[in-house]
């Protein structure tokens, strides 16, 4: 298999698997996993998402409200990343597992 062919195979991956959350596989060894938004000739439109933590400075202020402190809390917030399309290696979906939903037991009502 040619470059040309590889490349065209991977980007055929991405335009199959655009708006899904995916992990990407660079040629250095480094990865990143992000929504695929927009396939060009030569480079995707990636959607990283990152982790925000709030803010610390407030937190002070709030001790002498809530006693220890309230838990900081965590956002994911997700950047517009070009990528070029030449160094990618490999590319897969990010597995995926949705809550069960747990079906309530079987009782006969009592009221027969």
């Amino acid at each position: 298999m040619t470059q040309e062919n590889f490349t065209r195979n991977l980007e055929d991956d991405c335009r199959r698997y655009m708006y899904h959350h995916v992990v990407l596989t660079f040629s250095d060894g480094s990865s990143v996993d992000g929504i695929i938004e927009d396939v060009d000739g030569n480079r995707v439109t990636v959607l990283v998402g990152e982790d925000v933590m709030e803010r610390e400075d407030n937190e002070l202020d709030d001790r002498q409200f809530y006693g220890y402190g309230r838990p900081r809390r965590r956002f994911r917030r997700f950047r517009r990343q070009f990528l070029p399309l030449a160094a990618l290696t490999a590319l897969s979906l990010l597995p995926y597992a949705p809550y069960p939903y747990y079906y309530p037991p079987y009782y006969p009502y009592p009221y027969y």
